[in-house]
């Protein structure tokens, strides 16, 4: 369980990190909330949060359950569009957003 824990904080961590450079934030505006707390796995400040409107689920586990995975991000998603990021050992991370919203955003940038 602890190694478990060990790698989903490592995940967050990484997504967290992803995050900042992605949108040239600091490290206060994005951080991982520690393991076992209920909620959002990474907490966004209200600058963040105008950059990335998303409530972010982190799995990194070697079977999922996806459906359960989104409908923990919806419960916790607070309002905002909920995404679940997921991996498994030895393959890049990966997303989960709502089809129709996923549609809207990239058309939006054509």
């Amino acid at each position: 369980p602890s190694s478990a824990k060990q790698k989903g904080r490592l995940f967050q961590q990484t997504i967290v990190r992803m995050l900042i450079k992605a949108f040239d934030l600091e490290a206060d505006d994005v951080f991982s909330r520690s393991m076992g707390a209920s909620g959002e796995d990474v907490m966004l400040s209200p600058r963040a949060r105008v950059l990335f409107p998303y409530s972010v689920e982190c799995k990194n586990v070697e079977k999922l359950n996806i459906w359960q995975a989104y409908k923990q991000a919806g419960d916790n998603s607070g309002g905002y569009e909920p995404c679940v990021f997921f991996k498994r050992n030895h393959h890049k991370p990966l997303v989960v957003v709502d089809a129709e919203h996923f549609i809207g955003v990239i058309s939006d940038t054509i």
